[in-house]
């Protein structure tokens, strides 16, 4: 019989708004004036939840498994690098139990769109919808975000594994 533990790991990520590019957030495309700066969709949603994820595993950060000067990641959906990172789980004799993301943005309105995100970041973390959640938030005009320069999210994640044999 197989003892498991949970581990749970802590994902943060911010992008500059910039224009002329598309705007990505938890695998979703959303209208708006201005996109998230970065190597790939820079999307914020995405990149904390797999940031949560890595550090469940002590696996270190985004950066390390996904170089950003990497030519490979160029605009790359970030969907794909979670899928990436829940099949390092999985190759580990893990389970995603649960992730939860704050999106913390001035604008566009996001609520609309969670269902869909909730949706899309569990089929590429390969569970199901009631094991994600997302919520969203304002920084009530404070700083880069809340003068609509940066959107910002925060995640945790919850992964079960099987116990490592005690010497």
């Amino acid at each position: 019989m197989t003892d498991w533990i949970q581990r749970a790991g802590i994902g943060y990520d911010i992008h500059r708004l910039v224009p002329g590019r598309r705007l990505v957030l938890g695998g979703v495309e959303i209208p708006h004036s201005t996109g998230l700066a970065g190597h790939s969709d820079a999307d914020v949603a995405a990149h904390a939840i797999g940031s949560a994820l890595l550090g469940a595993l002590a696996l270190g950060d985004l950066g390390h498994h996904f170089p950003p000067g990497d030519p490979r990641y160029a605009d790359i959906s970030s969907l794909v690098l979670l899928e990436r990172i829940a099949a390092m789980v999985r190759a580990r004799g893990g389970d995603i139990a649960n992730v939860d993301v704050t999106v913390v943005a001035e604008a566009p309105r996001l609520a609309p769109h969670v269902p869909a995100m909730r949706g899309a970041l569990a089929r590429a973390l390969g569970v199901g919808v009631g094991q994600v959640a997302v919520k969203a938030t304002t920084n009530e005009r404070c700083d880069a975000i809340g003068r609509g320069e940066a959107i910002a999210a925060h995640a945790v994640a919850a992964v079960r594994m099987p116990a490592a044999p005690r010497a």
